[in-house]
């Protein structure tokens, strides 16, 4: 791992331990509002393409979101910097993230599971870019498929994905993922952290512990 790596992987792990410690709900970035107005957490970038994603190698990139729970829906905000200018990524909601915490322990369940797309994210000149979704969110967004025997089935993660490959070649990235419009996108940039006591993606925030395993109370 080339010394840029390890100190990205350090600056990160300081940013999401700090928000850790400040987050009064125990959630990573969780800002001062009730579990039932909203939350707020950043995105942790995927280690082997940090040097493809960060403008400057000496400043990790920030992905802050913040969701705000409505009557009929509920409106999700993103703020990036920090990256290339110009670049171009697709914000999904997924099922699983790849990582347990901050130290990027990889999840023994491999894979996405489902994955809905969001949104198209777009860096301008200074690598800064904000998007707004609005739909339903917060403790009950799901997707299912009766014809595939698809059970109702939660995406609690935010994520988003290098919209083009050859983006994230320079890091030893080949082939394509399906996360863009065209099933033909890069890899995964940055995504959220499940919550360390029940292990669900921060857009649930009301868990049920009397499940085994936990699920949520939509």
């Amino acid at each position: 791992m080339c010394t840029s790596r390890k100190s990205w992987l350090i600056v990160t792990g300081l940013v999401v331990f700090a928000l850790a410690m400040a987050a009064p709900l125990g959630w990573p970035g969780v800002g001062a509002a009730a579990a039932d107005e909203g939350t707020h957490f950043q995105l942790v970038p995927n280690p082997p393409f940090l040097d493809c994603l960060a403008a400057d190698p000496d400043q990790p990139p920030v992905a802050e979101v913040t969701v705000v729970k409505g009557t009929l829906n509920d409106v999700l905000t993103l703020q990036l910097r920090g990256v290339k200018p110009g670049l171009a990524f697709d914000l999904f909601t997924v099922e699983r993230s790849p990582f347990l915490d901050a130290d990027f322990t990889p999840n023994p369940v491999k894979g996405f599971g489902l994955a809905w797309y969001q949104s198209d994210i777009e860096a301008n000149e200074k690598g800064r870019s904000s998007v707004r979704i609005r739909t339903i969110l917060l403790n009950q967004i799901f997707g299912f498929d009766p014809d595939v025997q698809l059970a109702p089935t939660n995406t609690f993660h935010v994520g988003f994905w290098f919209n083009d490959p050859n983006d994230a070649a320079d890091c030893g990235f080949t082939g394509f993922t399906p996360f863009n419009g065209e099933h033909h996108a890069g890899p995964l940039a940055m995504i959220s952290l499940p919550n360390p006591d029940t292990g669900l993606g921060p857009l649930c925030l009301n868990p049920n512990t009397d499940t085994d395993p936990i699920s949520c109370n939509p």
